[in-house]
């Protein structure tokens, strides 16, 4: 991976930019998960001690160009201090006179919080003025936000034109534990890809079967596949209209050597709601007036063998409609198995992706992986198998 991490003689004495990703869960002006704060402490206090001054840059939901008063980056100022150790200076704006006094006044081992860099429609354009803006007011650009490295935006990938340009320690992390799982695994290699709706996940699904050695396939995306091999599924999610393209994913899987693993009994209601009475049966015999909502005993079991088998595992999505119970099993029960033998050093376990992180959380299990992302979008797109601008923007700042 030819991509720069800075050192303490390319940072001492510099302002740096980082782009960080701080698009936190907040209520009512209040941070409500410090989890994406916390994460980039560490490359603060490391640049920080290196002897440079720190300027952070993040967007914050979809202004759509404007400035709101409820997506200002201002209330993020005091929780980042508090799990920094130290003050934190705010900017009004994250380009223009406003920026450019803030980041002139920043003396060694200082932090400077640019305000919402969405606030400009220019941002999400990868317009090259305002990037160049941006760069005016830094010696140096750090890309540590891999979770918006799949957006061509002007601080993901234009700023690397105009700034000596290095990849942060989050960003790094995510690009190696991502290439060990899938483009360089130790083999034999498994994917879990669950979630609601095949559509979503085609590519990834497509990619996969590719690299790995076993595709485990659950949620309401298995039902697709289910009566794509003509099994009544009753009133469940389906994509009936994929039937066909769930034929062609099997078919090529079978070709190329990739075994799939569809669930042979499944968890049976009425309705998806706390206290529905649920009930276990063969994928072959699902009444007509139930839905599948999670995977059976003898699936889980089924899955846990398979997995006793591998080297190392990629999770993608739930088994089930995990968030609520009795539908929570197969989720649960699978992702303890795997985190146990990840602790015992028999398996690379590498999740994330939109229902992930809480799944695995649900599970108490998030820790025992041996990497868990939080990115969402550049996740699945990683595993698309496609380039993603502001990890392509990274390497060529450092060819």
């Amino acid at each position: 991976m030819q991509i720069r991490q800075a050192t303490a003689d390319d940072v001492k004495g510099k302002k740096v930019l980082v782009r960080v990703d701080l698009n936190v869960p907040m209520k009512d002006g209040v941070v409500t998960d410090k989890t994406r704060i916390e994460r980039i402490i560490p490359t603060i206090k490391t640049l920080l001690d290196q002897g440079g001054k720190v300027i952070l840059a993040s967007h914050f939901g979809r202004p759509k160009g404007q400035r709101q008063k409820d997506m200002s980056l201002q209330p993020l100022v005091a929780p980042l201090a508090a799990c920094l150790g130290g003050p934190v200076a705010f900017a009004s704006d994250c380009v223009g006179e406003a920026a450019n006094t803030a980041a002139a006044a920043l003396e060694d081992g200082q932090v400077l919080l640019l305000e919402n860099l969405r606030f400009h429609p220019e941002e999400e354009k990868n317009d090259l003025s305002f990037a160049k803006q941006l760069a005016a007011l830094a010696d140096l650009y750090v890309g540590d936000a891999f979770s918006c490295s799949h957006r061509a935006h002007a601080s993901t990938a234009g700023i690397t034109d105009f700034l000596p340009s290095f990849a942060g320690p989050l960003m790094m992390a995510e690009i190696e534990a991502l290439t060990q799982a899938v483009e360089a695994p130790e083999r034999p290699t498994a994917a879990l890809v669950g979630g609601a709706k095949v559509s979503s996940k085609l590519a990834v699904l497509k990619n996969l079967i590719a690299k790995t050695d076993l595709l485990v396939i659950g949620g309401g995306m298995a039902n697709t596949f289910l009566y794509a091999q003509g099994k009544e599924i009753g009133a469940s999610l389906c994509e009936k209209d994929l039937a066909d393209t769930a034929k062609d994913i099997l078919a090529e899987a079978e070709k190329v050597g990739c075994k799939i693993l569809l669930p042979t009994d499944v968890v049976v209601a009425e309705k998806f709601a706390e206290g529905a009475t649920a009930t276990v049966v063969s994928s072959e015999a699902v009444p007509a007036d139930k839905m599948i909502l999670d995977v059976g005993p003898e699936s889980i079991a089924a899955i846990k063998d398979q997995i006793a088998g591998c080297k190392t595992l990629l999770w993608n999505g739930p088994m089930g409609a995990f968030e609520i119970e009795p539908f929570h099993k197969g989720t649960v029960e699978v992702a303890q198995a795997a985190a146990e033998r990840s602790q015992a050093g028999q398996l690379v376990t590498v999740g994330g992706g939109g229902d992930t992180v809480a799944a695995l959380n649900l599970a108490t299990v998030a820790e025992k992986f041996t990497y868990v992302s939080t990115a969402g979008g550049a996740f699945l797109e990683w595993l698309e198998g496609r380039d993603l601008p502001g990890v392509a923007a990274l390497k060529k700042a450092a060819a």
